[in-house]
């Protein structure tokens, strides 16, 4: 599981999508976009993506089984 923050979601997926980043995603194959939220500034989306990082991942899949209970890719219908 990958969790980030980015200012461009489309264009951040789309580069995970096609193994254009380096590192944890491409690393693990790491390419579906099954939850995000949105914030009005950064610090606020950096401060929630540190929060997230420290929970246990039961959690982490309870929160996105909540919005997303098949986990579907949701890139399709952000684009």
């Amino acid at each position: 599981m990958y969790i980030g923050v980015t200012s461009h979601l489309v264009q951040r997926i789309y580069q995970h999508k096609e193994k254009l980043i380096e590192g944890f995603s491409k690393q693990y194959n790491l390419f579906k976009l099954v939850y995000f939220e949105l914030y009005d500034d950064m610090e606020s989306a950096i401060l929630r993506e540190k929060k997230l990082k420290r929970w246990k991942r039961d959690w982490k899949n309870e929160l996105i089984s909540i919005v997303n209970p098949s986990w579907k890719d949701l890139y399709p219908d952000i684009i």
